[in-house]
């Protein structure tokens, strides 16, 4: 496999403290990455650096072989690159359906009037009955439950067609059932060409999908392998325990 995405050493610091030190890591095309690390370790602002929500100090990204200058959130959605939250961000205020709608490239104004097509609507109404949110098309988002929002934020960056998704704690605070959803639903993407890179910190979930496993330790990658590889890397132990 190929690098579909390259890091090369990034570096962000906020005053005194280094958050992201020169940090650089590949993500080959076709895996399902995970990006572990203690708290604190910079796992989280990479990926805001990597998605253009923060702006690095120094070091640069590839995407599909091309250097991203400069990260912008939109861009890189256009480009194939999108990405989840710690906290879901959805459009409360409008339904379930619409904002699929919106993610899938819409401005408010063509939601409302005539530009959106029937085949929007159908591509729309297809993703939800994939992730058993077809029920709920017409609710406001803001009535779903937390595991429900989970669910929807990640059908509606899969509705730009993405070569690579950032997941960023999806299965925190949800329920055993929810994690077990959200496991399938990352494998048959995957399985239909999507590349991912997930922050996460439950790691039976992370042991059993991901490989390869990418560590981060006070900003920097100490060690990258197979799941049984980095469990038993010394300095891996070393960083989680002295945490």
């Amino acid at each position: 496999m190929s690098a579909l995405l390259e890091v090369n050493g990034l570096t962000k610091k906020f005053g005194g403290i280094t958050a992201v030190n020169n940090c650089s890591f590949e993500v080959e095309e076709g895996s399902i990455t995970a990006l572990i690390g203690p708290n604190g370790s910079g796992k989280t602002t990479a990926f805001n650096i990597m998605t253009g929500y923060l702006k690095a100090d120094s070091g640069s990204m590839n995407f599909r072989g091309k250097k991203i200058e400069e990260p912008n959130p939109a861009r890189l959605y256009r480009s194939g690159l999108s990405r989840t939250f710690q906290q879901a961000r959805i459009f409360p205020e409008i339904s379930v359906l619409e904002n699929l709608i919106v993610a899938s490239g819409y401005s408010w104004k063509a939601l409302f009037g005539s530009r959106t097509t029937k085949a929007d609507r159908a591509q729309a109404g297809e993703m939800l009955e994939e992730f058993k949110l077809s029920t709920l098309a017409d609710f406001y988002a803001s009535e779903l439950s937390y595991g429900q929002r989970k669910l929807l934020e990640f059908a509606s960056v899969l509705m730009s067609s993405p070569k690579l998704v950032l997941l960023d704690e999806p299965t925190a605070g949800v329920n055993p059932v929810m994690i077990e959803t959200m496991e399938r639903h990352i494998r048959e993407r995957n399985e239909a060409g999507v590349t991912f890179l997930i922050v996460e910190h439950d790691m039976q979930l992370v042991m059993r999908l991901c490989n390869p496993v990418i560590v981060l330790d006070r900003g920097a990658m100490i060690a990258r392998g197979t799941p049984v590889e980095v469990q038993n890397n010394p300095q891996v132990l070393d960083a989680y325990l002295g945490s």
